[in-house]
């Protein structure tokens, strides 16, 4: 099956029990339709159970052409944006209004063209540093998905335990086989006890603020988008290859829900060229 690029999407089952998929589209403008698609079917399914939608976003070139399609009236008109609540699963150690922002990407492209309010954009606040920006926003977030509250008589802080749940995670992959700020072989790949850490990548000798594997899996749904020929080898070792995390963080997200890998036909290209299972398991059928 190598080499070959289809023309016709499909849809390859990456586990036994059907929760997660490979969806490959013929280029990258139909990948962003099908993208665009989920997140306004998720943000509805999200809205009529429980009032409202926790999307995190990411950053890169790959989800800044999904925002700029999600803002065009087609899309856009289809989200009741006051139920939106925009979180982002990754941040530089940028000023919010620096070209690096992860929210600035989204900003510009998406955000400041839709009637979203602004309390439910949920930025990271980078200008407190890494680690009080991340000991931050786990706060936030615990707070927002009630996993803290204040009891009322006492002014205490309650801890309900449990995991917040994200309705929607988007994710890309990096050439290295990275997620969000999960970089190979990086402290964050350790941490299974918090939400939200500060994460020192070596590859590109910066912080990073970033969700956890953990977070990132106790949501309910999560898609990697992943585009071009540039990432088909990778795309091959992550789904393909030997099961080794610390090497490709990208194998560590299997979320508790649904998991869609979506890729254009060019990325996908070294995994499969139909529904059927490529010659090798993936590494979802191995896992334990």
């Amino acid at each position: 099956m190598e080499g070959v690029v289809s023309a016709s999407p499909f849809v390859v089952q990456l586990n036994d029990e059907g929760t997660y998929h490979l969806n490959v589209q013929p280029n990258a403008q139909a990948l962003m339709r099908l993208a665009a698609s989920a997140v306004v079917f998720w943000s509805r399914k999200a809205i009529e159970r429980r009032g409202r939608f926790h999307l995190a976003l990411s950053g890169g070139g790959t989800p800044k052409q999904l925002y700029q399609l999600l803002a065009t009236p087609e899309f856009a008109q289809q989200i009741f944006w006051e139920c939106v609540h925009v979180w982002w699963g990754d941040e530089r150690d940028a000023p919010a209004d620096h070209a690096d922002s992860n929210y600035k990407l989204a900003y510009d492209a998406l955000l400041s063209k839709t009637p979203i309010p602004p309390a439910n954009v949920h930025r990271v606040r980078t200008e407190l540093g890494p680690q009080q920006a991340a000991a931050q926003y786990e706060t936030e977030i615990n707070f927002a998905f009630e996993r803290l509250r204040v009891d009322e008589p006492t002014g205490a802080v309650v801890d309900s335990g449990g995991w917040p749940s994200f309705d929607l995670v988007l994710l890309g992959m990096g050439d290295d086989g990275h997620t969000a700020s999960l970089f190979p072989h990086s402290d964050a790949l350790k941490d299974s006890d918090r939400l939200v850490v500060a994460n020192y990548a070596e590859s590109v000798k910066a912080m990073r603020i970033t969700f956890t594997a953990a977070l990132i899996n106790a949501a309910d749904t999560v898609i990697f988008l992943v585009s071009g020929a540039g990432k088909a080898d990778m795309l091959k070792r992550v789904l393909l290859g030997d099961r080794a995390p610390n090497d490709l963080p990208s194998q560590l997200v299997a979320p508790v829900g649904k998991l869609f890998w979506m890729a254009d036909a060019a990325a996908a290209a070294q995994v499969a060229s139909g529904p059927g299972y490529p010659d090798g398991e993936f590494i979802y059928r191995r896992a334990a």
